[in-house]
């Protein structure tokens, strides 16, 4: 297990999304797109996971309230939003069922500049098995 503090996640995160090889499964409650801001932290984040969907590495997303639905299927990522009398406030990405990253980070520019956030990025088979599941009724949903 790995801590990521703060400012850390797009350095620890984005490399791991760049070595995806068949899978990026996301549950996100809050996710910005900054498409006129190319160097921001959260924008270099999105360009990472497009670009997995380019080598063909499936991507899909559960989202909450924000509008970011379109921007991703215009993108090739398959997104749900979720809806339920329940607030989904879940911040987890699970790439390849082998790696789970857990914690308070959502994908917007504050959360990885200024915010007080902390994340885990977990390799334990039992825990990332049971997160996938946690994912996939999710995503039945």
């Amino acid at each position: 297990m790995e801590t990521i503090i703060g400012k850390e996640f797009p350095e620890k995160v984005i490399p791991l999304i760049k070595q995806a090889k068949n899978s990026i499964d996301i549950v996100i409650f809050n996710w910005y797109w900054y498409r006129d801001q190319t160097g921001a932290a959260a924008q270099r984040f999105n360009n990472a996971i497009v670009d997995a969907t380019k080598k063909a590495v499936r991507v899909r997303a559960i989202i909450g309230p924000n509008q970011i639905l379109n921007i991703l299927l215009q993108n090739k990522i398959k997104a749900k939003k979720f809806s339920s009398g329940r607030t989904l406030h879940t911040k987890l990405m699970i790439i390849d069922d082998a790696i789970a990253i857990l914690g308070s980070h959502n994908y917007t520019e504050a959360a990885f500049t200024t915010n007080y956030e902390v994340s885990v990025i977990i390799q334990d088979e039992k825990i990332v098995k049971r997160l996938k599941f946690y994912f996939e009724n999710l995503w039945s949903y």
